[in-house]
């Protein structure tokens, strides 16, 4: 027989309970990826924000990086048909095209590959590396192969979370899920400033193992692409194919006087330059830079 309090209580607790169930994150295998392709880890609410509309540009006008883009091509394509591939690091110099040909690539694959489920490209942040075996947990289960992106990835000082990155690449007791690829953009070859490395072998009792502590994480990622400044033909290359595909009537020897100038001015011949200029270009003329 029960009593007037614990009448009483029985609302109370299952509105706690309600509530409880609110606060807690879905089980892992619980994982929705549908109705997007792209998608960014939000590890403070413990989900994947979907991406509709894909910041990228066609992998035809990345120009000067035609065996970056035919070797990242197989090797993803190969991962989304469900062979052996690679993680990759792509190196280099600022805004020679990295994250740009990752994106290009993801959306390649997807458009020769209609067949199965589609690739997803899932954006990591690099303060959000600590969180990363969470991440690796939740995506697991997922029926459907993930390429996981991060941007600009590198460590600096007594940062120690790379450590957790080298376990999950290939010497964690798990490893990583047959299901997920990492890609990674960085200016360093080997994540570190050189200035950190010489440190540890000036300071370290037994130099040579510090140091092979920090360089092989690159050790891990089992393609390597370097990435360099272009020359002014390949630069000029970027702008002719820019124009023509945005429809930027503009007579050649301008196009290239202007476009020089504009190089000059910031210091650089880049793919990332090259659409500066394209940007303004397009701002002068009255023109919008959709396909």
């Amino acid at each position: 027989m029960s009593s007037p309090d614990s009448d009483n209580l029985l609302p109370v607790l299952q509105r706690i309970a309600e509530a409880l169930e609110r606060l807690a994150p879905a089980p892992s295998s619980a994982v929705a990826m549908d109705g997007a392709d792209a998608f960014v880890w939000h590890p403070e609410h413990d989900r994947l924000e979907p991406v509709h509309h894909v910041n990228r540009v066609d992998i035809a006008l990345l120009q000067g990086i035609g065996r970056q883009a035919e070797t990242l091509y197989r090797n993803t394509r190969r991962f989304a048909e469900g062979l052996p591939a690679n993680n990759a690091l792509l190196w280099g110099s600022r805004g020679a095209g990295k994250s740009s040909l990752v994106k290009a690539v993801h959306a390649k694959v997807n458009e020769d590959l209609p067949e199965g489920p589609r690739l997803a490209l899932v954006e990591i942040h690099r303060e959000d590396i600590p969180t990363l075996p969470r991440l690796l947990a939740r995506l697991r289960g997922v029926n459907r192969p993930s390429v996981l992106f991060c941007d600009d990835l590198s460590f600096d000082g007594e940062d120690a979370s790379y450590k957790s990155l080298k376990a999950v690449l290939e010497g964690g007791v798990e490893g990583r899920p047959a299901n997920v690829l990492f890609y990674a953009t960085s200016n360093r070859r080997h994540l570190m400033p050189r200035d950190m490395i010489e440190n540890e072998r000036s300071t370290a009792i037994h130099a040579s193992e510090a140091v092979e502590e920090k360089v092989s994480l690159s050790d891990r990622f089992g393609l390597w692409l370097g990435f360099h400044n272009c020359d002014q033909d390949t630069f000029f290359a970027m702008i002719e194919g820019y124009a023509e595909r945005y429809g930027l009537d503009l007579p050649k020897d301008q196009l290239h006087a202007e476009a020089r100038e504009w190089s000059v001015t910031r210091g650089a011949r880049s793919g990332r330059v090259a659409w500066q200029y394209i940007q303004d270009l397009a701002g002068r003329l009255g023109k919008t830079l959709q396909d």
